[in-house]
């Protein structure tokens, strides 16, 4: 090949990306085939331009781009699902709750583990009876009885004077009161009376603060025990729900990944509007149909959905708006 020829084509291949056009269409006209088929590959060598490496990281960009939206919208399709159904079950287990007064009855529970009284005819009686901690009531109830009002929380300042009037049987000074402790029959709230009594130096304003801390730090094994059950009655109301409107999260996950465009048709809910929430998911591939999976993985299914309402609503919907406005700021799909 002539010399000249040949620097030409080291020239071409050194130049820019920009002016590549321009360098093959000079060599096209004035160099020859074989000097501008050089020129081309070299071109290509040095600045990564090839057709098909082009082609394919643009598709393969585009692929990516594909997989990750599928993957947030389906988060997003799970996580307004597991709102929408913690939401609903919180909203069951509060009416109930409220219905069966299964705080006002743990709190009593509470109280009488902690003043030894479980046939509720002592301490725990008058207690329930005084206007401090029970002010609805008329105070009349009977030994073993219970009281037709019970409060969901006992302040415990007022516990402490409650419990100083119901020893003393009369109010007043704290002169005799521990002749009244040293007179009671039960020999362990005795002996932690008397604890209390004299690390108080006889004093009331210490003795109701010793008397309002125990009550405290006992109301939080009480309000421990309260949670616990909380949590078992949450997970079986979820249950039931999944079970009776078959939402199975197999299911939804694969419905939702070969179908994510769904999730545009959700009504997001706002806060607590459990009116929306049921109707977004009618939207969503819920719902007893024709068979699609066996019994077995349903149930599955059911467990993992249910088990998802003890995070609870307020997670679940702080995690799909955190999912939405990533979707929001996501990366856009290659044009070319």
């Amino acid at each position: 090949m002539p010399a000249h020829l040949t620097s030409l084509s080291f020239y071409l291949c050194h130049w820019r990306e920009v002016h590549f056009e321009g360098q093959r269409k000079f060599a096209a006209e004035f160099a020859s085939p074989l000097t501008y088929g050089m020129a081309c590959a070299c071109s290509y060598r040095r600045f990564g331009l090839s057709p098909r490496k082009r082609f394919t990281a643009r598709s393969r960009r585009r692929e990516e781009y594909v997989l990750s939206s599928t993957v947030l919208e389906v988060a997003i399709g799970f996580a307004f699902c597991y709102a929408s159904i913690a939401l609903i079950t919180s909203s069951v287990y509060e009416a109930g709750a409220s219905l069966f007064k299964l705080r006002a009855r743990g709190l009593l529970t509470g109280v009488k583990a902690l003043l030894n009284d479980k046939e509720f005819n002592g301490l725990a009686k008058d207690i329930y009876n005084h206007a401090l901690v029970n002010p609805q009531d008329a105070g009349t109830t009977d030994a073993g009885k219970v009281p037709a009002v019970m409060p969901s929380y006992i302040e415990p300042k007022h516990f402490a004077l409650a419990l100083i009037d119901s020893i003393q049987k009369t109010p007043g000074a704290l002169d005799d009161f521990k002749q009244k402790i040293d007179a009671m029959g039960n020999p362990q709230l005795k002996l932690l009376l008397q604890g209390m009594y004299a690390r108080s130096e006889g004093k009331s304003e210490k003795l109701q603060a010793e008397l309002a801390g125990w009550f405290d730090a006992s109301m939080d094994r009480v309000s421990g025990s309260y949670k616990r059950m909380a949590q078992l009655f949450t997970f079986l109301i979820a249950l039931a729900i999944a079970g009776l409107f078959n939402v199975d999260s197999f299911h939804l996950f694969r419905t939702l990944w070969d179908h994510p465009g769904l999730i545009s048709q959700i009504a997001m809910p706002a806060g607590s509007d459990v009116a929306r929430a049921v109707e977004g998911l009618k939207t969503l591939p819920l719902g007893w149909g024709p068979a699609r999976s066996s019994m077995l993985i349903a149930i599955g299914g059911w467990l993992i959905t249910a088990s998802s309402a003890l995070f609870g609503a307020p997670f679940w919907f702080d995690l799909l708006q955190h999912l939405v406005n990533l979707r929001g700021t996501g990366q856009k799909p290659d044009k070319h």
